[in-house]
């Protein structure tokens, strides 16, 4: 059955689904595919708040936005609530995004160290008086993004929900992970459910959502208003419109081949018109645009390949592939290996 519609203050969002922030993956060019095929709500990478209070050229450039994927949320992470405050007044008035995000939940040491990230949840009282500061500098929603603890000895996270509610947040996403596992292990929805049950902002449950079977079961078990994807759109931006065809009770068509290549290609050449704009904001420019685009498109190109024959051998002719061409003979021979005389392994460049 459809959920309702998802409400973030005014913000609607007709189908309930959610793209996790992701580092190095959630840019632009990503977030469109993923709107287009029926995500409800996507989100930038997470962007260091006085990063953008500096005008930073690279930090802005994060923070690029297009009207074909709106709604779309910005996300800060920091760890001072007044920087926070004037970083979330400087996006709005870029006008670009819908929601500004607090990430309470990245586990990269680099961002821990700083007092950002998931080092905030041992400070319940800080993100609130950070969420408050923000919702005093902006008119947009504010919302959070957590885990469910720091690891098994440290959970608190209902502590922090209390926190985040209290403080004025619009709605609250929860990793189901502790930070200590990663994305490792099997995701704690019984701490949706029991979250949910106890805050009456809408909970988004993140973790352990491969396919549509899983936000079904994921909603069933725990209640939560939505369903938030990350590493299993990656490669596969069609997993929005099979969740999206699941709750409606019609049929999904699962991509063909061609369809696989055509949005490969699709990606791969709007990412290096995304890195043209990228490259202006660089003073030393060790490659092409070309060649930065199709170096970074790789984590993209064997996800979207996963589990075809070849895979193996594109694997470790990775390094050799520099240009649009490379990457699209290396697709072909991947999808259509009956076309192919030689083995992948002798086309080393």
């Amino acid at each position: 059955m459809k959920p309702p519609p998802l409400w973030i203050g005014r913000l609607e969002i007709e189908t309930p689904t959610v793209l996790a922030p992701m580092a190095g993956l959630t840019d632009l060019p990503f977030r469109l595919l993923c709107a287009r095929h029926r995500c409800g709500l996507v989100m930038t990478e997470v962007v260091n708040a006085q990063g953008v209070t500096r005008a930073s050229a690279q930090t802005m450039y994060y923070l690029e936005a297009s009207p074909d994927e709106r709604p779309v949320g910005a996300q800060l992470y920091g760890a001072d609530p007044e920087v926070m405050a004037e970083a979330a007044r400087c996006i709005q008035e870029l006008g670009r995004f819908d929601l500004i995000d607090i990430n309470c939940g990245c586990p990269v040491p680099k961002i821990i160290t700083k007092g950002a990230g998931v080092a905030l949840m041992k400070q319940p009282e800080k993100i609130g008086e950070m969420i408050r500061a923000i919702k005093s500098a902006v008119d947009l929603p504010v919302t959070a993004k957590t885990r469910i603890g720091l690891s098994p000895g440290e959970v608190n996270i209902s502590e922090v929900a209390h926190a985040i509610e209290e403080g004025g947040a619009e709605m609250l996403a929860i990793h189901a992970r502790f930070a200590s596992h990663k994305h490792s292990g099997p995701a704690d929805w019984d701490a949706l459910a029991q979250i949910k049950s106890e805050r009456s902002i809408p909970i988004i449950g993140n973790g352990g959502v491969d396919c549509a079977a899983d936000a079904d079961a994921m909603r069933a078990a725990t209640g939560v208003d939505g369903i938030m994807v990350g590493r299993a759109a990656i490669g596969n931006p069609w997993v929005f419109e099979e969740i999206a065809a699941m709750w409606e009770g019609r049929p999904f068509e699962p991509p063909t081949l061609e369809d696989r290549r055509d949005m490969i290609e699709e990606h791969l050449m709007t990412l290096i018109a995304h890195f043209d704009k990228k490259n202006e904001y660089r003073r030393r420019k060790k490659n092409t645009t070309e060649e930065s685009a199709c170096h970074h498109f790789r984590t993209h190109l064997l996800k979207y390949l996963r589990g075809h024959p070849g895979i193996g051998s594109l694997m470790k002719r990775l390094e050799g592939i520099h240009t649009v061409t490379d990457v699209m003979s290396a697709v072909d021979e991947v999808l259509w290996p009956e076309r192919h005389t030689e083995p992948l392994a002798a086309h080393q460049t």
